[in-house]
């Protein structure tokens, strides 16, 4: 199945998840336009964007360096990693796909045979064949990143702070805190009141009275600058108290697959996204340059 043609795969895939048919003239719902995106939109910059090694340059041209985290080593092969060299607590990315990470809070502990077996493994898969043919992950040479171990005083995990763009401007914040414990999911607006929807009903909600991040304003102007010229791009920032550290460019969030509730917000969210138009031979968008609306 995931060998089909993109415009046929995109139409099974969409109706697959969604249970309604994919029009890719016109889409409405907004995983219906994220549908469209993968199989049109396809700049050669989405490959260094989605990619966690590269984006870094990408990300220090546009906001700095001091946005980043701390990066200890990259490699190609797995049997390369010297844990010696690194501190107790850390964390192991593929950088190629979602979800192949590894985070070490006791270097004593680990299984290093059994790590270098499972990011052989990891490293071997293509995350455009491994999920909803995910364009922009195709051609990502496959890595592995070692970086900092991040932890707020305060907190025994995280908080994601999601910003969903259009075209350059933020519309809103998808929350995500207790992800090892006990997941909740919120969205907020760029004045942090929480918003009436959701993404995913299999979330616990999150209180509207989640405290409001010291640097929401440094993430709200953040986000813009990165996604600058993009049609849609959803920027994820850390808080790490009170620093902001860039997390990842997201250009097709939960793979098209979780759509928001109540219902009415998977079309109200997809009117915010614009999509750029196709010339008459509905050939793909393969520059910046080429956008049009």
């Amino acid at each position: 199945m995931r060998f089909l043609p993109p415009k046929l795969y995109a139409k099974i895939h969409y109706e697959y998840f969604s249970g309604k048919k994919l029009d890719l003239k016109n889409p409405k719902e907004f995983n219906a336009k994220i549908e469209w995106y993968k199989v049109f939109f396809r700049p050669k910059l989405l490959n260094t964007l989605a990619d966690k090694y590269e984006v870094r340059s990408y990300v220090k041209k546009k906001i700095g360096a001091q946005y980043l985290n701390e990066l200890y080593a990259v490699y190609d092969n797995p049997e390369e990693m010297d844990f010696d060299g690194l501190p107790n607590k850390f964390i192991i990315k593929a950088n190629h796909t979602n979800g192949h990470n590894l985070i070490v809070t006791n270097k004593e502990d680990l299984d290093k045979e059994k790590v270098i077996k499972t990011f052989k493994k990891w490293l071997g898969k293509n995350q455009y064949y491994r999920r909803g043919q995910e364009w922009a992950y195709k051609d990502i040479k496959p890595k592995i990143i070692i970086e900092k171990f991040l932890k707020e005083d305060d907190k025994n995990t995280l908080v994601d702070y999601k910003f969903y763009c259009f075209n350059g401007e933020p519309k809103f914040i998808d929350v995500h805190l207790d992800r090892e414990d006990d997941h909740k999911q919120g969205c907020f607006d760029l004045d942090w009141n929480l918003l009436p929807f959701g993404k995913s009903k299999s979330y616990k909600s999150i209180s509207s009275e989640l405290k409001k991040p010291s640097n929401l304003e440094e993430m709200v102007v953040l986000s813009r600058k990165l996604s600058t010229q993009l049609p849609f791009v959803r920027v994820d920032f850390y808080s790490v108290n009170g620093k902001t550290i860039f997390g990842e460019l997201t250009f097709y969030p939960s793979d098209a697959r979780k759509k928001f509730y109540p219902e009415e917000y998977n079309k109200i969210i997809g009117d915010y996204f614009k999509l750029p138009k196709l010339n008459a031979s509905n050939d793909v968008i393969t520059t910046l340059e080429d956008i049009k609306y």
